[in-house]
């Protein structure tokens, strides 16, 4: 049996900020697209951008998401590889 389990401590930390159904929706949506701003993504969820931009924070902060700058709008993207298998392996995605 494997008893260190600290090992463990960056994966759930990852899954502790995907268990919220939007932000859940959210790395879904930037999967589908392969980026994706907050104006697209309010639009899409019928949310208010504030609270768009809450669970973007919090995916950001957890090393999820990463966005890049386009003039006044911000397009997020995933930033790692891992996440992408992750999430596909979750929703039982290809």
């Amino acid at each position: 049996m494997d008893t260190n389990y600290m090992k463990y401590t960056e994966i759930t930390d990852i899954l502790k900020v995907l268990a919220h159904p939007i932000r859940m929706c959210l790395v879904k949506r930037i999967l589908d697209q392969g980026q994706c701003n907050v104006s697209h993504m309010q639009t899409c969820l019928k949310v208010p951008q504030s609270t768009v931009s809450q669970h973007l924070q919090k995916l950001r902060y957890a090393g999820i998401i990463e966005g890049h700058r386009n003039g006044l709008e911000v397009n997020y993207k995933i930033r790692d590889e891992r996440i992408k298998k992750l999430i596909n392996s979750i929703l039982m995605l290809s």
